[in-house]
């Protein structure tokens, strides 16, 4: 088993991955640092195989940061009769509930409200039984509840908010919610703890290639790397190379093609499909206080969700092709008008655009079919190998992460002799370990470190068993136990271990994925953004100026979005959006 000390992500463990890899010859290079990325380097390190994991800019930076925060089935996918899809996706829902993640992803209710005569509750009532069916020997004992049929009073009791005429009843069923961006970052560590060279600011610019066949078939043997941390390239040689790229999967293809005219472009063709999402408080939609439910509501192109999120509620999602940036994806004033009009038609007090205080767009990457609509594309995923030593992964949907890593790099060692088989359906990522001996101690550790009994419990449910890290540094500095300015739910010690053990390199990196605070409070970070770097500079080495660069960086970030989202369309949104650059493209 890999010792917890070798999971910690720290300026000089990058250092130390970074020096070596350019002198080593790894069995799997894997191109991405997303959900699939990191699984695919856990797979594989944990089958003894070595492994560099490059990701050009921050872990969970693209799609991975920005879903719905959802591990779910794919209930609406039943209507597409796609059973195999929904019974793998409920599969790898009770695995991480029960011991992948237990700390990170937690059941959750949901209603689907009922608008129409009696033929909706029995269609949509069989619907949610043959998801009980598909998902009952798996999740049975970890509280995932059956579903159940509510008249239109027990309806209103479960949701006070929803508008009496609107709703004829609902049925409720049960799903899961994750920390998407802490749940990828845990993955990254536990590969990292099973020896996997770990480097996020280090962009793959290129695929290496056999010089021995100069023809369409030339193996690949490695990539070469562009280090955004100051500005040096290197080459990484490999047995073979993974990309599980998403929405950059083309591009991939791209440097296929860079090698010649008769290079041979991978048959994997991915279309990127914009999903916004809006954080608004608890206060502002009326649900139940005692016990937070979802809503799950038909739109005329896709689902609409309502989900608990803290204090808050995400509410999403739109699903429309996208084919501008893809590092930044914008969210229009129209996208935003179009989620509001959708959830308020069955809210007693609508939601406003004075409510909102997050917004965030994210890319779903979609095989390309033959459909018009993304929101008619597969969520199936698609492994690949167009030449020898290349293997190609997209699609899926972040439940079914793990499958696809796994048959990833079930491809990638297929020529090597004595691999074993995947065994990551049995294994807890950092954090999960001692899940269920840290999960009730909250009031002896908050007894123990001076904090209140509800700031340890959010520490227990981002950091499980991990815990005692936090409040080892608060330990040795008592300072480090303040909130954050301008986002009390998040303790200053928590930014040290960002940087010290999470792999945060960037102001935007802590203030967006390590924590939400910039989707979670009015001022999207602004306020926290100058202390946060305070915090940061120390064990990072910042100087005064660097310092303040950071800062000048993530207020032009939040400036940008802002400006983005008073926008008309996507076009406009996009340029906006633009007019901010990435703060890894000034190093």
């Amino acid at each position: 088993m890999a010792a917890v000390s070798r999971t910690a992500l720290s300026p000089a463990r990058r250092r130390a991955d970074r020096a070596r890899l350019t002198d080593e010859v790894v069995d799997v290079v894997v191109i991405g640092g997303g959900v699939t990325g990191a699984g695919a380097a856990l797979d594989a390190a944990s089958r003894g195989l070595s492994v560099a994991l490059l990701e050009a800019r921050d872990w969970a930076a693209g799609t991975s940061s920005r879903s719905s925060k959802l591990i779910h089935g794919g209930l609406r996918y039943l209507e597409q009769f796609a059973f195999p899809l929904v019974h793998e996706a409920l599969q790898e829902r009770a695995r991480l509930v029960q011991t992948i993640a237990p700390h990170l992803v937690t059941p959750l209710p949901f209603l689907l409200p009922l608008t129409a005569p009696v033929w909706q509750r029995a269609y949509y009532g069989a619907g949610v039984a043959l998801y009980d069916v598909l998902g009952a020997a798996l999740a049975a004992d970890r509280g995932m509840p059956t579903h159940r049929h509510l008249s239109r009073r027990a309806t209103l009791e479960a949701f006070p908010g929803l508008r009496g005429d609107a709703v004829r009843g609902a049925i409720r069923y049960g799903d899961a919610q994750v920390d998407d961006a802490r749940h990828t970052l845990a993955v990254v560590r536990t590969a990292a703890g099973y020896g996997a060279r770990t480097l996020a600011s280090a962009r793959v610019t290129g695929l290496l290639r056999d010089g021995s066949d100069r023809g369409a078939m030339a193996p690949v043997v490695g990539v070469r790397v562009a280090d955004l941390t100051d500005g040096t390239s290197f080459e990484v040689r490999a047995r073979s190379v993974i990309a599980a790229t998403g929405v950059w999967s083309d591009d991939v293809g791209a440097m296929l093609d860079s090698g010649g005219p008769d290079a041979q472009a991978p048959s994997l063709r991915v279309r990127a499909s914009k999903g916004v999402h809006l954080v608004v408080p608890r206060g502002a939609i009326d649900g139940n206080q005692l016990s937070p439910t979802g809503l799950i509501l038909r739109t005329p192109t896709s689902v609409l969700f309502v989900i608990p999120w803290g204090e808050h509620w995400i509410v999403g999602t739109t699903d429309t092709p996208w084919r501008l940036d893809r590092a930044h994806p914008a969210a229009s004033s129209a996208d935003i008008a179009y989620l509001l009009d959708q959830v308020n038609r069955v809210l007693t007090r609508p939601v406003t655009a004075a409510d909102i205080v997050g917004v965030y767009a994210g890319l779903r990457p979609l095989l390309a079919g033959e459909a018009d609509q993304t929101s008619r594309l597969s969520r199936e995923h698609a492994v690949v190998t167009p030449v020898p030593g290349l293997v190609l992964v997209a699609g899926g949907k972040y439940t079914t992460y793990r499958v696809m890593a796994q048959d990833a790099v079930d491809a990638a060692v297929a020529g090597l002799p004595g691999v074993p088989a995947s065994r990551t359906a049995h294994l807890p990522v950092v954090g999960a370990r001692r899940w269920d001996a840290v999960r009730a101690s909250g009031p002896q550790l908050a007894a123990a470190s001076g904090l209140t009994e509800h700031a340890v419990d959010r520490l227990l449910h981002r950091h499980g068993d991990r815990v005692h890290d936090v409040l080892a540094l608060v330990r040795e500095d008592p300072a480090l136990g303040r909130p954050l300015a301008g986002a009390p739910g998040y303790l200053a010690a928590e930014v040290v271990l960002a940087v010290t053990a999470e792999g945060a390199l960037h102001l935007d990196d802590v203030l967006t994925r390590r924590t939400r605070v910039s989707i979670e409070t009015a001022h999207r970070g602004v306020e926290s953004a100058p202390e946060v770097a305070d915090l940061m500079a120390g064990p990072l080495g910042w100087d005064d100026e660097r310092r303040d660069r950071e800062v000048e960086h993530y207020l032009a970030r939040v400036a940008a979005e802002r400006e983005s989202q008073r926008m008309p369309d996507d076009r406009t949104a996009d340029a906006a959006r633009l007019g901010a650059p990435d703060v890894r493209a000034a190093v």
